[in-house]
């Protein structure tokens, strides 16, 4: 016999009092912390408990009492479904005190070093629009919400080109309008979907791994290039042909059309060739009068202004004065490792992806900078005590990782290296603050610069300033 399951409480005129983690907010409820989705500090609410453990419970909103004084109505009609962007409902201005705190609360609470005062978080300039790259899933099973179901809402065509929704591998939202990126997506995507419609083509099936279109990628620069990367799961040279030369038609200012196979089970296309149909293999971005190329697998910061912004906090804390010999951690395409080198003596920058290290020596070569050398390799068993000597000490050593933070072994090499300064930059102040209580032996921090890379949502990045302590 089927054990019943238990029935989860309703919680009524429950008042959220913050922010948590992962663009959540909180109330507390019997000492209890309650995780809430969609609502802001302020609202009165009841909830519906989705999820109850001990020491917390996960609930959702299902009627606002009152509003907040300071909830705003979202921009985007997808607001609440796509699971991006969850704090639109609040004002910028309190967007950025929440990731403030969220910088302030990690580093203390776990790191439990010694901090100077946190300088204040550098706003995004654009809230909207401020995107050089989104990627959109073609699915024949699309996305349809309980309220549709309940009214019967239930589309003609099932096709949808959009989001994934969050915890839902094979479902995907159909996006009629991302604002995060310039309008250009909206009119791509949604000329893809009618073309297709009305022609027949075949939305992939994610659990059957079957159909024609699959996914696509839209990349935009600085410079003013768009670069459209159609990804099909097989080919079909017709109608492959014709889609893209319907595109190239109506879209005159694409200056590089890109197309794909992948018939693999996974979406990445990394490991596989890049076609080109029409125009340039790559577009540039720019940045003080230096050029960086742009593939359809390169990585660049997604927020190219505020990228800018980042990147110069970093060399400020750098302190370069044109002798310096510099490790650049995890340094991607080189971006920062090339942005700073003009002021440096040498530079060398080690990444895991050989394709990524490759990008960086074309980057340096086109801005003819003879002073950059770049490896590839994990960055754990690169950098060792047999690197530092064949190479030199760093005088600063400039670490940018993933969100997982820095190996225990790559913290060692860099305490055995003792460089003058650190400036450690992170998209995750929760795995920052762990490696500086690691470093706090040798190095004290001297300056916090939070920067807020991506409105709308909990992410922000923080740069963090170490110097050696005096022995």
């Amino acid at each position: 016999m089927a054990r019943k399951k238990k029935q989860l409480p309703l919680l009524t005129n429950i008042e959220i009092t913050g922010v948590a983690a992962e663009g959540k907010a909180l109330a507390k409820v019997d000492d209890c912390v309650v995780f809430v989705p969609y609502a802001v500090p302020g609202d009165v609410v009841d909830l519906q408990v989705t999820k109850k453990k001990h020491n917390y419970m996960e609930a959702r909103v299902v009627r606002f009492e009152k509003y907040a004084e300071k909830r705003v109505n979202p921009s985007c009609k997808h607001y609440g479904v796509c699971g991006g962007c969850k704090w639109q409902i609040l004002p910028y201005e309190e967007q950025i005190k929440y990731k403030q705190q969220q910088v302030e609360d990690n580093l203390r609470r776990i790191g439990k070093i010694e901090l100077p005062a946190i300088s204040p978080i550098m706003g995004s300039a654009n809230i909207y629009g401020y995107r050089n790259k989104l990627e959109f899933t073609f699915s024949n099973k699309r996305w349809l919400s309980y309220e549709d179901m309940q009214a019967g809402n239930i589309p003609e065509s099932m096709n949808g080109v959009g989001f994934h929704i969050p915890t839902f591998f094979d479902k995907v939202l159909d996006i009629e309008e991302c604002l995060l990126q310039d309008d250009i997506n909206n009119q791509l995507r949604n000329e893809v979907r009618r073309y297709a419609e009305q022609n027949k083509l075949s939305f992939f099936d994610l659990r059957s791994q079957e159909g024609f279109l699959r996914t696509m990628i839209v990349r935009t620069s600085s410079t003013g290039e768009l670069m459209l990367i159609m990804v099909f799961h097989e080919e079909n040279e017709f109608q492959r042909t014709a889609l893209l030369q319907h595109l190239a038609d109506t879209f005159p200012q694409i200056t590089s059309l890109l197309y794909v196979i992948n018939p693999k089970a996974n979406d990445t296309i990394t490991d596989l060739p890049v076609h080109v149909f029409k125009g340039n293999e790559f577009m540039y971005e720019e940045m003080e009068g230096l050029r960086f190329k742009v593939g359809p697998k390169s990585f660049y910061q997604t927020n190219s202004l505020q990228a800018y912004e980042l990147y110069k906090v970093a060399r400020n804390f750098a302190q370069l004065t044109g002798d310096e010999l510099v490790y650049d951690l995890y340094t991607g395409t080189g971006t920062i490792a090339n942005f700073v080198a003009r002021q440096a003596k040498k530079v060398i920058g080690i990444e895991y992806v050989p394709e990524a290290i490759e990008d960086a020596k074309v980057n340096a070569q086109i801005n003819n900078l003879n002073n950059t050398y770049f490896l590839a390799g994990d960055m754990k068993d690169i950098l060792n005590k047999e690197f530092i000597t064949q190479h030199g000490r760093p005088d600063v050593i400039i670490t940018d990782p993933p969100r997982a933070g820095m190996h225990q072994d790559v913290i060692d090499t860099i305490l055995f290296a003792h460089p003058q300064r650190i400036v450690y930059v992170s998209c995750n102040p929760a795995t920052q603050a762990r490696d500086l209580a690691l470093l706090d032996e040798k190095y004290k921090v001297k300056a916090v610069q939070p920067v807020d890379m991506f409105p709308h949502t909990h992410h922000v990045e923080n740069v963090v300033l170490l110097e050696l302590r005096e022995a």
